[in-house]
This record gives C-alpha cells, sequence and structure tokens, in this order.
C-alpha cells in the first residue's frame, strides 16, 4: 500500500471522513485524540468535511467536529446540511415518477419489504416500518403509503426486508433498481438506501472540493464500507480503517488502524508533526 509520504500522494488540501465505522468508534462516540487532530487541520489550512450516510438530523450531537464552515455532507450525498441551523442548504431528489417505479418494482419482487424516505423536511415510514436504530423521530414521524413516502422530495430511499439475507436482499434491490438510481449499503441492519441516479458521496465531495478549487489530488478520503467505495476511489489518497468492508480494503491506497484504534487521528496526526 502506498504510504501517505509517497511523492504520488502530496499534502492534504482537503480531507473528507465517513463517519459510522471510521472516524466515530464503535459505540458512536468520537475519541479525544480524534477530535483534537481534526480540529487541528484548519490550522494548518487544511480543509475538512464530514461525508456520510447519515440523515442531517443524525449529526446535531457531532456539532463540535463538524468545522468551522458548520456544514456536513450526508444522505450519501443528498444532502449538504448546516448544522448548527439546522438548515438543508442543497438537496438532491428523485424524480416522482422514477421513485414510484422504483417502489412498485421491488414491492413486486420482494412482498415483505417496507419502505421509508428521507427528505430536507424529515423522514417519511411506511406503517410495517421497524426502528433498528432507535429513532426518536419515528414516534412523531407520518406513517403511510406512497402518497406519505412521497410527501416531500425524497433524497434517499430506505428498504428493508429482514426476512431475506442482506447480500441476497442488496442483489435484488441492485437488479431492479438498474440504471434508476444508486444503490449504497453501509452496514446498517441489512439496509438498502438508494440515491437518486449520480448522487454518492463521490459526486458530493466532488463539488465539494471544486467549489474550493481543490483538485481530486490534493484530496484525502477515509471509509469503511461500500456506501464509501466511489469517494475512496475519486480521492487522491483513499485510505480504509483496518475494520473496513474487503471491498473497500482492496480499492484503498492505504490502510489505517480501525476506528476503534482511531485510525483517522493515526493517519493525520504526522500532517501536525510536520
Amino acid at each position: 500500500m502506498a504510504r501517505p509520504s509517497d511523492p504520488r500522494h502530496p499534502s492534504p488540501r482537503l480531507i473528507a471522513t465517513d463517519l459510522d465505522g471510521t472516524f466515530l468508534r464503535t459505540d458512536g462516540t468520537v475519541s479525544e485524540r480524534t477530535a483534537q487532530v481534526w480540529a487541528a487541520l484548519p490550522e494548518l489550512d487544511i480543509e475538512t468535511v464530514l461525508v456520510t450516510a447519515r440523515p442531517p438530523r443524525w449529526l446535531h450531537d457531532l456539532e463540535h467536529v463538524v468545522g468551522r464552515h458548520g456544514i456536513a455532507i450526508c444522505g450519501n450525498g443528498a444532502f449538504v446540511y448546516a448544522v448548527a441551523e439546522r438548515s438543508v442548504i442543497e438537496a438532491h431528489g428523485f424524480d416522482p415518477e422514477v421513485l414510484v417505479g422504483i417502489i412498485e418494482d421491488l414491492r413486486a419482487a420482494v412482498p415483505t419489504v417496507t419502505f421509508a424516505t428521507e427528505t430536507a423536511t424529515g423522514a417519511f415510514f411506511e406503517p410495517s416500518w421497524p426502528d433498528p436504530h432507535r429513532d426518536p423521530v419515528l414516534e412523531h414521524s407520518p406513517r403511510g403509503g406512497v402518497e406519505v413516502l412521497l410527501s416531500a422530495p425524497v433524497g434517499k430511499l430506505l428498504a428493508l426486508a429482514p426476512a431475506l439475507a442482506t447480500e441476497d436482499f442488496l442483489r435484488v434491490v441492485a437488479d431492479v433498481v438498474a440504471d434508476r438510481g444508486h444503490l449504497a449499503y453501509s452496514g446498517a441492519f441489512g439496509l438498502a438506501e438508494v440515491n437518486p441516479l449520480g448522487v454518492t458521496k463521490a459526486v458530493a465531495l466532488e463539488e465539494w472540493s471544486a467549489e474550493r478549487s481543490v483538485a481530486a489530488e490534493a484530496v484525502w478520503a477515509f471509509g469503511d464500507m461500500p456506501n464509501d467505495l466511489p469517494m475512496i476511489e475519486w480521492a487522491g489518497l483513499g485510505v480504509a480503517v483496518a475494520n473496513a468492508h474487503p471491498a473497500v480494503l482492496q480499492a484503498a491506497d492505504l490502510v489505517a488502524p480501525s476506528n476503534d484504534d482511531d485510525g483517522v487521528a493515526v493517519t493525520l496526526e504526522p500532517l501536525l508533526a510536520g
């Protein structure tokens, strides 16, 4: 594996990281070591950005590590979110007809499937949707059929079929969705996440970088799951933590220690020392 000091990977101008399984420890916390390293990077004129599958509302407890700009890319690239202001400043949604077609075709292929949607205004759920994440919003959000799921422009469709093995379910979803959307898997509870075609972490990160005149070669990206693969492959230096999915480990330029061993901090500390 290439090392960060390799001349093919110059010092970064922008560093992006996934959250769960990468930047965060298994218990969902940010270690003091990681928080300190992350906070020090802007002092070196290195921009930082969180790029996560999480919906906007799941970022509020992490406001202290978002960065000086206060912005996070979430929903696998569907939303750009101003965390302190609790405001979605950019959203990329499905064409409603395309989304209805995906839902109908998935239900025909997997009759036990259940759906939820993430939008700029909140989440919407079918009556049968479980609560694998113990999300408090579930108690207060509307539940219903397709008309409820499409109450607002949808940035991410969520699908669960607990009776099927995760790999089998994801294979069916990929076949059904085909070129109508982008399937992502973040490792959570057998959950299939489908974004509009062209919406990925890599696309969102590329746009974020371009707005700051930063080329891909000057971007380092950290991740652990298949939904991180697009940005791992796009960035000048793609870094997988040791606990990453095999596909991510294979694609990465560098393998860092695990999330519980502060892999992000360990990789970045030489920048501070230098």
